[in-house]
């Protein structure tokens, strides 16, 4: 499946941040999940259930536990938990899951022209399946970035309501993720 047509079934991504969440997200319509906890030890359980709902997931490599910042981390996450794809803000390891066959999704921050010029350098330098813009209450940027580029953006962060959401969406967003688990059942 390409990544426009993941996003187009499943436009808003639960991003879970404990066991809580991942609850909660597996009652849902999102069939999109940003697993943005647990650790080497944990994490093929943690995507085998969001796999056993029948739902992509996504491992925020920077994130979990025990794992380093080198390439052998995407190589790991595919063979030892069968995640769909992981979310870095390290170039090296989204361009890594590529060659691995799995979604990349780089994270970046836009915190001012600087992040932003050097977000548009890394797009085109190693077009990343999908990025994931945040924070994600910044229509201007999304703009921007939707005016230079044809890769599915996600905004995320900072979305705390269904009127973010859709300000997104008009900004050029093609899916939001969010921590906020009431919006996963809008």
């Amino acid at each position: 499946m390409k990544a426009i047509e993941l996003l187009e079934t499943s436009p808003v991504i639960a991003a879970v941040k404990d066991e809580y969440g991942l609850k909660r997200c597996l009652e849902s319509e999102c069939q999109v999940v940003f697993i943005l906890y647990g650790s080497i030890l944990n994490m093929g359980a943690i995507v085998q259930k969001v796999k056993d709902h029948g739902k992509y997931a996504m491992v925020h490599a920077d994130l979990a536990q025990g794992l380093s910042s080198k390439e052998v981390v995407v190589d790991f996450i595919k063979e030892n938990t069968k995640a769909d794809g992981i979310i870095s803000t390290k170039t090296h390891l989204v361009r890594r899951a590529a060659q691995l066959g799995l979604f990349g999704i780089q994270r970046t921050f836009l915190i001012d022209s600087l992040a932003m010029s050097t977000t548009k350098k890394q797009i085109e330098a190693f077009h990343p399946d999908m990025v994931e813009i945040m924070p994600g209450v910044m229509p201007k940027a999304l703009k921007e970035i939707r005016a230079y580029t044809d890769i599915p953006i996600i905004a995320g962060g900072l979305i705390s309501d269904k009127k973010d959401i859709m300000a997104a969406f008009r900004a050029g967003a093609d899916a939001i993720s969010t921590t906020r688990e009431e919006l996963w059942f809008i």
